[in-house]
């Protein structure tokens, strides 16, 4: 029997190869349950690409082998993705491999990448650095939350973005077991004068004083980019907290939003102007 979620992706698939159908965005969360669903949505997409510039499938079971069908599709040269969400989508290092192998061969349309809630690992790192070490790539957005990322996966990661630091302007690395050694090799992407980083995510990633302190070193040696840094769930005590405050007083920073756990007095603060 269909269900109401399969009867839906049956008229959106017919609909979509339509010389007609100019869909430039295209939302379709929670609905594709099956390897064969995810295989006729992207045979159907294949039929008419070059208008669509925005594709979120998150909350999908899409698993590696929906990654290997998705890549296929961003191979092709009338693909013109603009922006791939593919957050809580079961995706494995073995998925994360295919897709970054595609976006090498087509890198110069991608500029937001959602991975976030997969499993991608260090070794999944290592794709993604391989993508970013690509002088054709224009990645802008990173999202890469919850995905069983160490200070490994962080240092193969930076040392890529100093190779090619001028594009990225968001970074999401919350809930990955980075330390602070893993804050410190960011710490260093920061401190290069070509970083052009304005939002980054560094919750709940097991910081201490240590890396704290690497972090308000290197935003205060390039202060002129960062307008959103997030600290919250992290174990900072109110001296650290101070720390990473007194860069709001930087007459050349740019800092706009510090979130911090709610224990503190600065759970929100924006800079005054």
């Amino acid at each position: 029997m269909w269900t109401s979620d399969d009867l839906v992706l049956k008229k959106i698939c017919a609909l979509l190869p339509d010389s007609h159908c100019r869909f430039r965005k295209l939302k379709l969360n929670n609905i594709l349950h099956t390897v064969e669903g995810c295989k006729a949505l992207v045979s159907a997409l294949t039929l008419n690409l070059s208008y669509l510039i925005e594709l979120d499938l998150s909350g999908n079971e899409l698993r590696d082998s929906g990654a290997n069908q998705i890549s296929a599709m961003i191979r092709n040269p009338d693909c013109k993705l603009q922006s791939l969400r593919l957050c809580n989508t079961g995706i494995r290092k073995e998925g994360c491999a295919a897709l970054t192998s595609a976006l090498k061969s087509n890198p110069s349309n991608v500029i937001q990448l959602d991975l976030s809630r997969n499993q991608v690992g260090d070794l999944g790192m290592k794709q993604i650095s391989a993508l970013l070490i690509n002088a054709d790539c224009k990645l802008q957005r990173l999202l890469l939350s919850n995905n069983k990322i160490t200070e490994e996966g962080c240092a193969t990661l930076t040392s890529a973005l100093i190779s090619n630091p001028s594009h990225l302007i968001q970074l999401n690395l919350c809930e990955n077991k980075l330390g602070d050694s893993g804050v410190k090799q960011i710490s260093s992407f920061l401190s290069n004068p070509d970083c052009k980083l304005q939002e980054l995510g560094l919750s709940s990633c097991g910081i201490t004083g240590e890396g704290c302190t690497a972090l308000a070193l290197a935003v205060s040696s390039n202060p002129s980019h960062l307008t959103q840094l997030d600290l919250r769930q992290n174990p900072l005590n109110s001296s650290e907290v101070k720390l990473i405050s007194y860069l709001l007083k930087g007459p050349n920073c740019k800092l706009q939003t510090l979130w911090l756990d709610p224990g503190s007095k600065s759970k929100f603060v924006k800079k005054k102007k």
